[in-house]
C-alpha cells in the first residue's frame, strides 16, 4: 500500500512539474512573443520576464526586437539615358506588430517574399529618373529617400518599420560590363601604343641629335689635326730650310743618306744603275776607294 502511494505521488509530481514546465515560459530583453491558441493570436507579449500560458493548448512564438536586414536580389533599372544598371541593396527593418507581421507573412522568409518585390519596385521607379553617371557616383540621396519612404509605407502594413535603405553595389550587367572592360582595354592599349610611338620617336632624334654632334666634333678635331699637321710640316721644313741653307753641302750628304737608307733596305729588291749615277756620288770618294772607283753596276744587296 504505501509502495502504491509512492508510485501515484511521484506520478503526479511528474505530471505537475510538466504542467508546471508547459505553462511556464520567458521572454529576453531582445525579443517580443505572440501567445496562440490552435493557431490563433490570444496575446502580444512585448515586455521581457517570465510569463504564463495553458499547457497543451497554447504556444508561444518568438519575434526578434532587434534591427535584421534584408538583403535584396540583384536588381536591373533601366536609367534616363537609356542604360541598364545591376543595383544590388539590402534593407534594415525592426518587426513593430508582432500580431500584423504574424497574421501578414507568418515569419521573416514570408516577408522577404512580401518586401523584396517593393524593393524592386521602389528601386525601379527611383533610379529610373537619374541618369548612369548619377546612380555610379553616389549622388544619389534624394532618390534613396524615395526607396525608403515607399518601403515604410509598405513595410507598416505588414507590421515592420523599415530603419534604412543601403545600396551595395552599382555595375553594369555582365555583357555591357564585358565590352566596357573591352573597349577600356583597347583604349589602353592605343594609349600605350602613342607612348611607345613617341618614346621611340624622342628617341631617334636624341641618337640623331647626338650623331650629328659626334660628327660635328670629329669634323672639328680633324681640321684642327689637319691644321696642327700643316703647321707642323710648315714649321719643320723651314727647320730643314734653315739648316740647308746654313751647310748646303752636309744637307745634301743627309738627305742622300736617307735615300741610301730607303733604298737599301733587307729584301730581295735588285737594283740595276749606273755606275757614274748621281746616286752614288757620295761613294766615289768614299774611304778606301780611289777616286777612278766606283760600285759595279748591278750590285745586289
Amino acid at each position: 500500500m504505501n509502495r502504491s502511494l509512492l508510485t501515484i505521488i511521484a506520478v503526479v509530481v511528474v505530471v505537475l512539474g510538466f504542467i508546471v514546465k508547459g505553462s511556464v515560459f520567458t521572454v529576453h530583453q531582445a525579443q517580443q512573443a505572440l501567445v496562440v491558441q490552435f493557431g490563433e493570436p490570444r496575446r502580444v507579449i512585448t515586455e521581457p520576464g517570465l510569463n504564463f500560458k495553458i499547457p497543451l493548448i497554447q504556444d508561444v512564438i518568438y519575434f526578434d526586437k532587434r534591427i535584421l536586414s534584408l538583403d535584396a536580389q540583384p536588381e536591373e533599372v533601366l536609367t534616363t539615358d537609356q542604360r541598364r544598371l545591376v543595383v544590388d541593396s539590402f534593407v534594415r527593418y525592426r518587426i513593430t506588430d508582432p500580431l500584423l507581421f504574424y497574421q501578414t507573412v507568418r515569419n521573416e522568409f514570408g516577408l522577404r517574399g512580401r518586401l523584396a518585390p517593393s524593393v524592386a519596385n521602389a528601386l525601379r521607379g527611383a533610379f529610373g529618373k537619374l541618369d548612369a553617371v548619377t546612380i555610379i557616383s553616389g549622388d544619389r540621396p534624394s532618390a534613396m529617400h524615395q526607396v525608403f519612404l515607399s518601403l515604410q509605407d509598405n513595410a507598416e502594413r505588414l507590421g515592420v518599420e523599415v530603419v534604412d535603405v543601403r545600396v551595395k553595389r552599382v555595375d553594369f550587367p555582365d555583357a555591357i560590363s564585358q565590352a566596357i572592360f573591352r573597349r577600356m582595354q583597347t583604349e589602353r592599349q592605343r594609349e600605350a601604343n602613342e607612348q611607345r610611338a613617341t618614346g621611340f620617336e624622342l628617341a631617334e632624334k636624341i641618337r640623331a641629335e647626338a650623331e650629328r654632334q659626334r660628327t660635328i666634333l670629329l669634323a672639328e678635331a680633324r681640321r684642327k689635326a689637319e691644321i696642327l699637321r700643316g703647321e707642323g710640316d710648315a714649321e719643320r721644313t723651314k727647320i730643314f730650310a734653315e739648316a740647308a741653307s746654313k751647310d748646303p753641302e752636309f744637307y745634301a750628304f743627309y738627305r742622300s743618306l736617307q735615300a741610301y737608307s730607303n733604298a737599301l733596305q733587307q729584301n730581295d729588291t735588285t737594283m740595276i744603275l749606273s755606275p757614274d749615277s748621281e746616286f752614288f756620288r757620295y761613294f766615289e770618294n768614299a774611304p778606301g776607294t780611289t777616286p777612278n772607283t766606283a760600285p759595279r753596276a748591278g750590285g745586289q744587296k
